[in-house]
C-alpha cells in the first residue's frame, strides 16, 4: 500500500479514538524513525515513553528471534524458564521490600490490579487519588484519573473514589477515612503536565499512610526504568511504596504490565482472583530480560541523569529566548516545557522539521526520548525547538498586528 492507501485503510477500519498525525512511520533504530518516504526524525516521544531502550535495540530483537523459534506463548497456569529469569531479574532491582508480582499487558491493567489488590489486602473499598493524576483508560485505572474529558462519558465509574490537591499533605490527612484502603499518585505526573513533587512531600505521605493504616500506590507506568535519572522515580526521594504499577518500556517495546508488592500484600489474592489469559508470555518475559540486561549493561540510568540535566539546562537557556515560554521542569530524560499557549502548532512545526514531541495538557511539551539518545541529537532537538517557538512567536505577533 502507498502513504495514503495505509491512512485511508487505518481511518475507515479503526476505531476513530487517536488523534492521528498524517504521516506513516516504517523503520527505527534507536532514537531515530523513518517515515515512508525516507525521511529521518528524532523521536522524542518514544511511544509516550515505551521505546526508552530505542527503537529495535538488537539484543532486544536478537531476544525475540530467539524466543520465537523456542516457544511463544504458554499460560501461567505452567512454569516457564524465561518467566522465572523474567522475574528474577525484575525483583532484583526493584526497591528493597516490594518482592512480588503479577504480570498483565499494559499500564491500565497493572493500575486496576493495584486497585483490587488494595481493597483485597485491607477490606476496605476507598480509594484516593490526586488531582491533575492520568492512570490509564480501563474503568477502575479511568476512576481513579482525574481529567473529566476522560471520565464524564463513561459515568458512573468505580464507586468510593476521590481526588485531593497535590503536593498537599493536609488536604489528603482531611480525605482519609476509616474506610480508606489505598493513596494512588504518579511520582512525576506525567499527562498532568510533568510536574514535579514539591520537597518532602512524597515522604509526607509515605508517614501519613503509614499512621493511618493506608496503602500507598505509586504509578510508575511513565516514571520507571531509569526515566528520571535513577531506576524508579520514587528513589529520587528514597520512598518505598506498598504497592507499585509498572509497564511501558520493560519488555523493550512489546506489551507489558506489571504490578509489584510487598509478599504479605500480594499474598491477598487467593487462586483464580485475578488473571489474564497472556500474563507473562515467554515471548514477552524474553524481550523484558534483554531490557533489563540492556538498561544496567549500558549504564543508562546514570546516563539518563547525566544527559537529562544537559537537555534540561539547554531548554532553560531557550526558554529565555522566548516569551512563549513559562517554565521548563523535570527530571532526567521526563522533561516539560509549559507555553502561554496552546502547544499544538509547536508540536507540528517541529514534526515537519523532524522532530516528535507531544503533549501533557494543552500548553505543556512532553519530551520523552529513548533514554539512548545522543548529546548531537539533543542538540538538534533543542535547535529545531527555538526555531520553532521563534516561529510560533512571529506568526502570533503577526495575527495580533493584523487583528
Amino acid at each position: 500500500m502507498n502513504e495514503q492507501e495505509i491512512i485511508d485503510c487505518e481511518s475507515v477500519y479503526l476505531a476513530n479514538v487517536f488523534s492521528k498525525k498524517s504521516i506513516v512511520f516504517t523503520c527505527g533504530k534507536g532514537a531515530l524513525l523513518w517515515d515512508i518516504n525516507g525521511k529521518e526524525y528524532i523521536d522524542c516521544a518514544s511511544s509516550y515513553g515505551v521505546a526508552a531502550l530505542g527503537h529495535c535495540h538488537p539484543k532486544i530483537v536478537d531476544a525475540i528471534k530467539v524466543q520465537a523459534e523456542q516457544l511463544i506463548t504458554l499460560h501461567s497456569c505452567y512454569y516457564n524458564d524465561k518467566r522465572a529469569e523474567f522475574i528474577q531479574k525484575l525483583i532484583s532491582i526493584l526497591p528493597k521490600g516490594l518482592d512480588k508480582a503479577f504480570l498483565s499487558n499494559s499500564g491500565a491493567e497493572s493500575v486496576e490490579c493495584a486497585i483490587k489488590l488494595a481493597r483485597k489486602a485491607t477490606g476496605k473499598t476507598e480509594i484516593i487519588g490526586i488531582m491533575g493524576a492520568y492512570h490509564g483508560k480501563t474503568m477502575g485505572a479511568l476512576s481513579v484519573t482525574w481529567d473529566k474529558k476522560y471520565r464524564e462519558p463513561f459515568m458512573p465509574l468505580i464507586p468510593d473514589v476521590k481526588h485531593v490537591a497535590p503536593d498537599n499533605i493536609d488536604k489528603l490527612r482531611e480525605a482519609i477515612t476509616g474506610n480508606t484502603a489505598a493513596v494512588i499518585l504518579e511520582p512525576i505526573r506525567g499527562e498532568g503536565g510533568i510536574r514535579v513533587p514539591v520537597d518532602g512531600y512524597l515522604q509526607q505521605v509515605r508517614e501519613l499512610c503509614d499512621e493511618k493504616g493506608v496503602l500507598l500506590i505509586f504509578d510508575e507506568v511513565q516514571t520507571s526504568f531509569g526515566r528520571t535519572g535513577k531506576l524508579f522515580c520514587c528513589q529520587n526521594w528514597n520512598v518505598v511504596p506498598d504497592i507499585m504499577c509498572l509497564a511501558k518500556p520493560f519488555a523493550g517495546g512489546l506489551p507489558i504490565g506489571i504490578t509489584v508488592a510487598r509478599y504479605s500484600i500480594m499474598l491477598s489474592f487467593k487462586l483464580g482472583e485475578h488473571t489474564t489469559t497472556f500474563s507473562g508470555s515467554p515471548l514477552v518475559c524474553a524481550a523484558g530480560c534483554a531490557a533489563i540486561d540492556v538498561l544496567l549493561e549500558e549504564d543508562l540510568v546514570s546516563k539518563t541523569a547525566i544527559n537529562g540535566e544537559y537537555f534540561k539546562n539547554q531548554l532553560e537557556q531557550v526558554a529565555l529566548k522566548h516569551k512563549i515560554v513559562k517554565e521548563v521542569r523535570g527530571l532526567g530524560l521526563m522533561l516539560g516545557m509549559e507555553l502561554r499557549y496552546d502547544v499544538y502548532g509547536v508540536i507540528m512545526k517541529a514534526l515537519n522539521k523532524g522532530v516528535l514531541i507531544i503533549d501533557a495538557g494543552k500548553t505543556v511539551v512532553r519530551l520523552l526520548p529513548p533514554l539512548v539518545i545522543s548529546k548531537e541529537q539533543i542538540d538538534k532537538v533543542v535547535r529545531v525547538l527555538d526555531e520553532v517557538l521563534g516561529d510560533e512567536e512571529n506568526e502570533r505577533a503577526g495575527s495580533t498586528i493584523s487583528n
